[in-house]
């Protein structure tokens, strides 16, 4: 089934601010979060999830732009998916959602409601999985290269799962211990008695710092982290009409989740280069054409070089005037979304030439003449 739109999802138009945004979240995530639903969880679930989809999407600047440019499953070409860098095809969003765990100071405003914290266990949701850190590449392409579409290869640095431990961070042959403190929670609770009643809070375990195992043997290779940082090499698809700074993202290239969780995404930012003949607004490409006097007079046939490196035949009629546009259909850039293309428009800059040889001076003058030309008059100043 189709995904709804997400401004719907949220019941907030398509101008709302972040505040705005924020506050609609938070109203719906209280009504449909499943601890709140106890005779209809599998329903409050799935709307509950909608939902956090949603607000993650717009609560990103850059994501909301580019839902709004390309809807939430964005155009054939862009994105990533199973089988490597773009592998399915399409453009993706991350939505973040593994459980209950990317909802920060909510679970603050919950934690009265449902009685011990948002999701009915904060502490167990502090240790449960987390999805990997996302990363930013620049990269930078030809004019061509952005119109035609490319492969192109990006080298960083990352941290990856360690290949000796598996990412348990424990030596070969050994195994992460319960931390006997916490009882794998990661938290200790602590009762305070004030004059409002017993004030219960949570704060991180020093004896585990927080990841509810402790580590007697660690790996020596990852020296217990679980992850080594690798120079890696990777193959980006760049699909023909990308503009400049707009982003593909490579699902899954991130860095490793922690305790299960999902890997991270890897967002390249393009830059497209500045062509010293061609420009681009919107799909369409610019581009001056310098012609000669005696074509501009009589009109001629013109080979336009294309961005592709084709040429167009192009007839300009007699009298054409320097600054005349010209547009040739379906020559520019693709539309990313796969509907149509834009046009190639090219405008006359009539040149004069520098050095005339006498005959050509004398046969201009005869020219003038013939028309009765008349030397320009000078005007008189503003003030006389």
């Amino acid at each position: 089934m189709a995904k709804r739109d997400y401004y719907e999802v949220l019941g907030v138009d398509k101008n709302a601010s972040e505040e705005e945004l924020k506050k609609a979240y938070r109203k719906l995530a209280k009504k449909y979060h499943p601890d709140a639903n106890p005779d209809n969880k599998a329903e409050a679930e799935a709307k509950f999830k909608e939902v956090n989809e949603a607000y993650e999407t717009l609560s990103d600047p850059k994501k909301r732009q580019m839902y709004d440019q390309f809807g939430p499953d964005g155009p054939q070409g862009f994105g990533g998916g199973a089988g490597g860098p773009f592998g399915n095809g399409t453009y993706t969003y991350s939505t973040g959602f593994d459980g209950f765990s990317d909802f920060g100071d909510l679970g603050d405003i919950f934690s009265s409601f449902f009685g011990g914290g948002f999701g009915g266990n904060r502490a167990n949701r502090q240790n449960g999985p987390r999805k990997g850190n996302d990363l930013r590449y620049d990269l930078e392409i030809s004019f061509e290269e952005s119109f035609l579409g490319t492969e192109r290869y990006v080298t960083l640095n990352r941290k990856e799962t360690c290949n000796t431990c598996h990412g348990d961070g424990c030596k070969p042959g050994t195994h992460p211990e319960t931390c006997s403190v916490c009882h794998g929670t990661g938290q200790i609770k602590q009762v305070q008695t004030t004059i409002l009643g017993q004030m219960q809070t949570m704060r991180t375990c020093s004896n585990c710092r927080g990841t509810g195992k402790i580590i007697k043997e660690p790996c020596e290779t990852c020296k217990g982290k679980g992850t080594v940082r690798n120079q890696v090499r990777l193959t980006v698809k760049i699909p023909a009409g990308v503009d400049d700074n707009q982003t593909i993202v490579l699902k899954g290239e991130g860095e490793p989740g922690e305790n299960g969780g999902p890997k991270g995404d890897l967002y390249i930012t393009v830059h497209v280069k500045r062509h010293k003949i061609y420009t681009r607004k919107g799909n369409n490409v610019l581009c001056d054409i310098p012609i000669t006097f005696t074509q501009a007079t009589l009109g001629a046939t013109l080979k336009i070089p294309m961005v592709d490196g084709t040429e167009e035949t192009y007839t300009i009629p007699d009298a054409t005037q320097t600054g005349s546009k010209f547009v040739i259909r379906d020559k520019g850039f693709k539309n990313l979304n796969g509907n149509g293309q834009g046009d190639f428009v090219f405008t006359v800059q009539v040149q004069v030439p520098k050095r005339l040889t006498s005959e050509q001076r004398e046969l201009l003058v005869k020219l003038a003449q013939t028309m009765n030309e008349q030397p320009p008059v000078k005007k008189r100043g503003i003030f006389g």
